[in-house]
């Protein structure tokens, strides 16, 4: 369908395999864009924040990538899986409980049934809060190309501020994936946000611990955003509690060795320096105990 606009597309596509919609994005050379939910490129689009696209290829319908499954030893999402797909998983709710959270967060309900994680990924804005829980969790992700697919850690897919190493006009995000918390594990998520109707968390973080037999941390992974350009891994603060114990001295040392090693800047959008630090000491040590009571088993 022509489209006089500069700023929207000539055609759209609705391709039902991978192969089939990664040969229509070598077919046209960099002019045409992978699409998902398209809650945030649709706005975008309309606001010239994007260069114009000849085509759009939504790979939401391609077969058996809008499941979650679970698949050798992961819990698995296809690039189709929407939000509110996420929140309502009684599997990910149980093994993946920041996840769920921080999908529960985004929007409102007519965001989250169109929208999905691997748009939120791909976007790669540093408080995407699907991208946040997923991090925390150890997430992984597949993409697939002319060259074949592969299997990267997510931490590696950022670039800077809404730039990805995932190429848009060529690449598709197929699958994500993480290993499901198991006994004496446990994982948190919280966001602040403005409450004036402004969806811009002020910080948004997300845990996952993991406890001895003497509830000793034995691991840990601390996610933060926006604190810096792209989607962040404290890992000074998760230094310092593993190997100590749970316990709420050991959160808040870990709050602010996390200080120390993140860039809160004042904005009007969001709140002022001060503000999102006090937010920091308040709500790390918060989710921190809130998944060792999951991985003790006392918590919700």
């Amino acid at each position: 369908m022509a489209n006089a606009s500069p700023n929207r597309w000539d055609r759209y596509y609705t391709p039902a395999t991978v192969a089939e919609a990664i040969e229509l994005l070598q077919q046209y050379d960099g002019q045409a864009r992978v699409v998902g939910g398209g809650t945030d490129l649709l706005v975008e689009t309309r606001r010239g924040l994007h260069r114009p696209a000849q085509a759009m290829v939504d790979v939401t319908n391609i077969g058996g990538l809008d499941t979650i499954t679970s698949d050798d030893g992961h819990i698995v999402m296809g690039c189709g899986v929407t939000h509110s797909q996420i929140v309502t998983n009684a599997l990910i709710i149980e093994r993946g409980s920041c996840l769920a959270e921080s999908c529960s967060v985004i929007g409102g309900p007519q965001v989250r049934n169109v929208g999905t994680l691997a748009g939120n990924v791909a976007h790669a804005l540093p408080a995407g809060d699907g991208t946040i829980g997923l991090l925390a969790l150890g997430g992984e992700i597949e993409v697939a190309g002319e060259g074949g697919s592969h299997w990267m850690p997510l931490q590696e897919s950022f670039k800077g501020p809404g730039k990805s190493f995932i190429d848009r006009h060529r690449q598709i995000l197929t699958r994500l994936r993480f290993t499901p918390t198991a006994e004496r594990e446990g994982s948190a998520h919280h966001r602040v946000m403005r409450p004036q109707g402004l969806c811009l968390p002020i910080i948004s973080m997300g845990v996952r611990v993991k406890l001895d037999d003497d509830d000793t941390i034995s691991a840990v992974r601390i996610s933060m955003g926006p604190v810096g350009p792209v989607p962040y891994l404290a890992e000074t603060a998760m230094d310092v509690l593993v190997g100590g114990p749970a316990t709420p001295e050991q959160f808040r040392q870990a709050a602010e060795v996390a200080l120390n090693s993140v860039s809160l800047r004042a904005s009007k959008y969001r709140a002022s320096h001060e503000y999102r630090e006090q937010m920091v000491r308040t709500f790390l040590p918060m989710i921190l105990n809130r998944a060792v009571e999951r991985a003790q088993g006392t918590g919700l």
